[in-house]
């Protein structure tokens, strides 16, 4: 990237939902898994899924076969633990598709079923998918809800059974650390390596920020991971820990934002690396710590609310606490809003055509609404009647209203499915549901002042940028030019292909 300010490409652009002028930030807190340091998702999560499915196998389940399949799950969609659902629902918690195990549900199921549910994620019954990470347990519980309608799991359980199972092989997995271990072994299997992060960080440090590592990953993982994603490209004889103000591990997000518990500083002398002895007293630059909280970072900082910003991709641990609780500004990483807008832009065309065409079947629409009305006062004699044109030439032009219509719909049909796949064949859009904004955007325009896909996207906007927010639409807007929707990138924009 040059040194010079050039236009980012739109899938790197930041996103504003609330202004926010970086010159009035003084500190900038990082999470560092999918937020500073960038994965293969499709190679990691393999892996998480393979290491779920073999202690599944070592329980006596017959799920040797399963193998990982990376469309069939997507951040923001919800797991119903009760009926063995995956979902993706809308703004307003109306489920607009549905998955039972690997299986599209069809129209009349879903409607029985959900109808009458509107999705609070405060119900334990309810499991949102936050990050990346949650890819391979909803994966891997999908296919075993198969398993258990077709009557092959050991003894009796039921769905939410069955997601307690996968999510504690999940949790073991974490815990032990084999997993860990194998991406610290190779790291260029997994990590996807963004020079320009490092160099938006020294931007960023230069300009008078002090920044801050917190996350929820321990020391022994972190010290290696960080050293592989950003040491090689620091300025001769500096590392990644110059660069933070304030290094905590193990930080038990989002607890770490409400709650306070001990302080302990890492042991990072020779002999002793990682031992933890207790802390008290004042933060000391340079030294990793494990646990604490917020309270304790914004104490030694001198600063609180609105002079930090915090940047993570976990939806609920990253953001949603720390605006609810701290009101920390806030920015939310996702990563897979580059193939997003990379979609969007590519469907443009497909999409003008559509807007088109909707606009002819809407005019017909009302034209043959208005006929039938006619007909209606006609019959039942009452109101006022337009007595220019016959009833038989009244039928026979609803009638051809109606097969114009029919064909219409032929057309209309696979560009509005096509509009409804761009992205991921089974679920579209991360940030739609239908016409309307999916539940993930929702919490995304509720919670997190910017989001962007990754970190580097702050070198193309300096330190010093003021970012200003969009005008918000509502339907009565006025339409843009020719009634053509478009698909917004901002979440704070509506429109749509269907």
């Amino acid at each position: 990237m040059s040194g010079y300010l050039t236009a980012p490409p739109p899938e790197r652009g930041l996103f504003c939902n609330r202004t926010l002028n970086m010159r009035a930030i003084k500190a900038i807190g990082y999470d560092m898994d999918y937020t500073l340091i960038h994965y293969k998702v499709e190679a990691w999560e393999q892996r998480a899924y393979e290491h779920m499915r073999n202690r599944l196998v070592a329980l006596g389940w017959p799920v040797a076969h399963l193998t990982f399949d990376p469309m069939l799950a997507m951040r923001g969609l919800i797991i119903d633990t009760e009926k063995g659902n995956l979902l993706k629902a809308n703004r307003f918690g109306f489920v607009k598709k549905a998955l039972h195990g690997t299986r599209p549900m069809d129209f009349e199921t879903q409607r029985n079923e959900y109808t009458r549910t509107l999705i609070d994620l405060a119900d334990r019954r309810w499991v949102f998918l936050n990050t990346l990470f949650s890819l391979s347990e909803a994966c891997l519980y999908a296919q075993v809800v198969d398993l258990l309608d077709a009557g092959k799991l050991p003894g009796p359980m039921g769905y939410t059974d069955v997601y307690e199972h996968v999510r504690r092989s999940l949790d073991a997995t974490h815990m032990e650390g084999a997993l860990k271990a194998e991406i610290i072994a190779d790291p260029a299997r997994y990590l996807i390596q963004d020079p320009d992060t490092t160099l938006a960080l020294l931007d960023q440090k230069n300009a008078g920020k002090k920044l801050l590592l917190i996350t929820n990953s321990e020391w022994a993982y972190t010290l290696p991971m960080m050293h592989a994603a950003v040491d090689p490209y620091l300025p001769q004889g500096m590392t990644w820990r110059e660069l933070f103000d304030v290094v905590i591990v193990s930080a038990r997000k989002p607890e770490f934002f409400t709650t306070r518990s001990s302080l302990f500083e890492v042991v990072t002398a020779p002999g002793h690396e990682g031992l933890l002895r207790p802390h008290s007293g004042p933060l000391k630059s340079g030294v990793p710590y494990f646990g604490g909280s917020a309270t304790e970072v914004e104490r030694f900082l001198g600063m609180s609310g609105d002079e930090i910003l915090y940047v993570g991709d976990h939806m609920f641990g990253d953001v949603h606490v720390t605006k609810n609780v701290l009101r920390w500004r806030t920015a939310l990483i996702l990563r897979e809003l580059e193939d997003e807008i990379r979609a969007i832009s590519a469907f443009r065309a497909t999409e003008a055509r559509l807007a088109e065409k909707m606009v002819e079947k809407e005019r017909m629409e009302a034209e043959s609404c208005q006929l039938r009305l006619e007909l209606q006062r006609r019959k039942q004699g009452y109101g006022p009647r337009d007595s220019s044109m016959p009833d038989d030439q009244l039928h026979a032009r609803v009638f051809e209203l109606r097969t114009q219509l029919e064909a219409l719909d032929a057309e209309i049909g696979p560009m509005a499915r096509a509009a409804s796949e761009l992205a991921n064949p089974i679920w579209g859009l991360l940030t739609r549901a239908g016409n309307d904004k999916s539940h993930l955007a929702r919490q995304v325009e509720r919670y997190s002042d910017i989001y962007t896909s990754r970190v580097s996207n702050f070198l193309f906007a300096t330190p010093f940028v003021y970012l200003r927010s969009p005008r918000g639409s509502l339907p009565h807007d006025p339409s843009l030019p020719g009634g053509t929707p478009v698909f917004h990138t901002g979440v704070g924009g509506d429109g749509g292909a269907t």
